[in-house]
């Protein structure tokens, strides 16, 4: 069941309040729009932008689900995980689960991100070669003002969750049981 609470969020144009209006002008393939110049590029593509989590435990992590029960699928999963992490040394890699854990419905095994140019290399090789699989990628974000940090992982499973394939339900009830506790811990 998907979390009930209404967050708030900051308009994405803060820092362009004063901008000019954009163009209507067309690229030369007539479809695309001309975008506006600006010096230098975005600092996204040299690091992971705040609030995303710049320390151990890295801006992305993606969760690789497959069935634990269909020999095939488990063949290509393991392959997949050994491929990874030859393939992505300077990556984290975690154990090659068998069953179910966590929030997770089905067996997994998970990989961490630390750059932004690890992430475009990875998730890239990964939707050439997830196969049959599917891939949960969910940023780790530090918590907001009067946030915690089970608080921030719930939302970023949840609304902030990008999926490779099938999406799979998760089990947030352990995130709410947990900010449930630290709430009545708090009083």
């Amino acid at each position: 069941m998907a979390p009930t609470v209404k967050y708030t969020y900051p308009s994405p144009l803060a820092g362009f309040e004063n901008a000019p209006p954009l163009s209507e002008e067309k690229n030369e393939d007539g479809k695309s729009l001309v975008n506006p110049a600006r010096e230098g590029r975005s600092i996204a593509y040299e690091r992971f932008i705040d609030p995303l989590d710049q320390g151990r435990r890295g801006g992305f992590d993606i969760h690789i689900y497959y069935f634990q029960n269909d020999k095939e699928q488990a063949k290509y999963a393991f392959e997949l995980w050994e491929r990874i992490r030859r393939e992505f040394p300077e990556l984290r890699i975690y154990r090659f689960w068998d069953k179910p854990v966590g929030p997770h419905p089905v067996a997994m095994f998970e990989v961490n991100v630390f750059t932004p140019a690890q992430f475009g290399a990875f998730v890239s090789w990964l939707a050439v070669w997830r196969g049959p699989l599917s891939a949960l990628i969910h940023p780790n974000m530090l918590p907001g003002e009067g946030e915690s940090e089970n608080e921030a992982a719930l939302r970023d499973h949840s609304e902030r969750a990008i999926w490779m394939g099938e999406r799979f339900p998760l089990n947030y009830g352990l995130f709410q049981t947990a900010i449930e506790n630290e709430r009545k811990s708090q009083q």
